[in-house]
């Protein structure tokens, strides 16, 4: 869990993804719509990404990827980030972790 709390510190959005993976392009898609930068950490293009994976399923992430962390919290993955999107609430989880600083629909 340390290492997921390190590549998440002092990002308002962290995403991570497999660089195949096309649920993972939408997801980054989704937020970057809002004028987010976000940071993208590709598991599979990393030494250490079974690592990673592991501690995103202790997290509960099922599948592992994407799995998206807004203000260092764990968001989940592409259905709940929809959700938030459907409900109009993930404008505001963004606003609230400084990903992006002001939003009109």
């Amino acid at each position: 869990m340390d290492l997921l709390a390190t590549l998440t510190a002092d990002k308002p959005v962290v995403i991570f993804s497999k660089s195949n993976c096309c649920i993972s392009h939408s997801v980054k898609a989704l937020i970057c719509s809002f004028g987010a930068n976000p940071t993208v950490i590709e598991v599979d293009k990393m030494e250490n990404g079974q690592q990673i994976e592991r501690a995103l399923i202790q997290l509960g992430c099922r599948p592992t990827v994407p799995a998206v962390f807004i203000g260092q919290q764990l968001i989940g993955g592409a259905e709940e980030l929809i959700r938030l999107n459907v409900q109009n609430n993930l404008a505001q989880l963004l606003l609230r972790a400084r990903a992006i600083f002001i939003w009109s629909p």
